[in-house]
């Protein structure tokens, strides 16, 4: 019982490491954020409803409109289902980009999905930090030369900003 009692106590006391605090401020991220910062934040974001179709990716970055998860329609379901009082919502990208690794960037914390060929993308980095404004997270994405869908869930706000550049 004693030995029960000592692993449990040496568990608990771990439990601190377990829960890493992000990072806060612009020079924490894991790589260069000023291009990515500048297109979340330029005034002349393209601004979308969610559902919305796009013939290629915009050369700026997009400021999307989201709804309740129960009407964002999202065409495939997320990986994490979103939390009661957060929004989502999605853009199709009709035109094929040229085949590469991209960054999509995100003004605030969410959850990022690219579906494209009907697979979920696993990103290949990922980086965010707190206290930065105008960007939360960046994560870097392998498209292929072929049309995707990009949704967002699990937003606090009724709208993102968001940049699809790639990635240097």
């Amino acid at each position: 019982m004693r030995t029960i009692f000592l692993i449990a106590l040496l568990v608990l006391s771990a439990a601190p490491a377990w829960t890493a605090e992000e990072p806060s401020g612009c020079d924490k991220f894991k790589w260069p954020i000023d291009r990515e910062r500048a297109a979340l934040t330029a005034p002349d974001r393209v601004k979308l409803a969610s559902g919305a179709e796009l013939a290629a990716i915009p050369a700026t970055g997009m400021t999307l409109a989201l709804t309740p998860p129960a009407d964002a329609k999202l065409p495939t379901p997320p990986e994490r289902a979103p939390k009661e009082g957060t929004f989502a919502g999605f853009a199709s990208i009709k035109g094929a980009p040229k085949a590469g690794l991209y960054t999509v960037s995100l003004s605030a914390g969410g959850w990022v999905e690219v579906v494209q060929d009907g697979h979920l993308l696993k990103p290949k980095a990922f980086s965010g930090a707190t206290d930065c404004d105008g960007i939360r997270k960046a994560l870097k994405y392998e498209f292929s030369a072929s049309p995707f869908v990009l949704q967002i869930s699990g937003i606090k706000e009724d709208s993102i900003s968001i940049a699809i550049l790639p990635a240097e």
